[in-house]
């Protein structure tokens, strides 16, 4: 009777035990993401600073697989319009949008490998897109921005209309509350970015007239970078009034 006493203890034991060990096992495979996703190389979990830790299953739908892999190149598209943009007209404002764009991207990169979702920029030179449509809109917008710096300014208006339409799209589809902090972040930021075009595309319009009153040209912005640059010869407030010698100038450091 000892024995047979002894026998069941052990054996309550060692069914309890297992099922201690066996408790963080089914936790983490039914909960946890995995560590490695074999199909897309991502590593679950990584995070970057400006990324919030994920709250919730590491499982997404389609749909959000797919806003996230068109956000990235999206926002891939406006850091590369707006560097080749600043390259075309030497001024600040595309330069420093730019380098805000590219952390833009970079948080999105960060999603897609939390989420196991393949990236369509992840082997893409600058100006190309996975995307066709992308392709095309970034190819159009340079272009258009290649004509004249206020039609460089209104590429960059657009750009960021654009992006805060679609994220707020994306807003409204997402679960996951990371994500859509991330959304939330990069909305503000474009809001920002187009704060910045607005201010800069009135002063570069401001002034474009007739050859009788402002000038005929470009209007203000064309002058606004140094002192003396501005009410001269010709083309409006940015290079002067009317055809003559106008005034010494209203330069800005813009």
């Amino acid at each position: 009777m000892k024995k047979a006493t002894t026998s069941a203890a052990i054996a309550v034991a060692v069914i309890a035990l297992a099922g201690m060990l066996a408790l963080p096992t089914i936790a983490l495979s039914r909960y946890g993401p995995p560590a490695w996703n074999a199909v897309t190389g991502a590593v679950a979990g990584r995070v970057a600073t400006s990324v919030p830790a994920a709250t919730s299953a590491a499982n997404i739908s389609a749909q959000t697989a797919e806003d996230l892999a068109y956000m990235r190149e999206e926002e891939k598209l406006a850091h590369d319009v707006y560097t080749t943009l600043a390259q075309k007209w030497g001024i600040a404002t595309f330069s420093n949008i730019a380098a805000s764009e590219q952390r833009h991207t970079d948080a999105i990169a960060v999603l897609l490998s939390r989420y196991g979702v393949a990236d369509p920029a992840a082997n893409t030179a600058a100006d190309k897109y996975a995307n066709p449509a992308l392709q095309k809109l970034h190819d159009d917008l340079v272009a258009r921005g290649s004509k004249s710096l206020t039609d460089a300014l209104e590429v960059g208006k657009l750009i960021e209309q654009t992006d805060i339409a679609d994220l707020d799209t994306r807003i409204a589809r997402a679960t996951q509350s990371d994500i859509v902090a991330v959304y939330n972040n990069l909305k503000a930021g474009s809001q920002n970015h187009l704060n910045a075009f607005t201010r800069r595309l009135s002063g570069a319009t401001t002034g474009a007239g007739t050859a009788a009153g402002m000038g005929a040209g470009a209007g203000m912005g064309a002058g606004r970078g140094s002192a003396g640059a501005g009410q001269g010869a010709g083309a409006g407030m940015g290079r002067g009034q009317g055809a003559g010698g106008g005034r010494a100038g209203q330069g800005r450091p813009w």
